[in-house]
């Protein structure tokens, strides 16, 4: 069965994007990267589900649900659950 992947909608200016790409690098947990500033539609989805704002990264799992802005434990918390086995 395949899954989804995470997505992991951000801008290579951010740092706090910077910062979650190191931890999904460190814990080897596969995503794909949508960068805000180059694909207008992604923008619009990311302002659609933070009401109005650009807020990144916002990172969209394959159960459907959402972390934005996350801190590095609740990212590294949720990632847990995504780690090859």
């Amino acid at each position: 069965m395949e899954t989804l992947p995470i997505k992991f909608y951000g801008t290579t200016w951010c740092g706090d994007c910077r910062r979650a790409k190191a931890i999904f690098a460190e814990m080897q947990v596969p995503y794909v990267w949508i960068d805000i500033d180059q694909n207008p539609q992604a923008a619009a989805f990311v302002k659609q589900v933070n009401r109005g704002l650009r807020r990144v990264p916002t990172i969209i799992f394959p159960d459907g649900t959402i972390l934005v802005e996350p801190d590095s434990e609740s990212l590294r918390a949720k990632l847990r659950n995504f780690q090859p086995k």
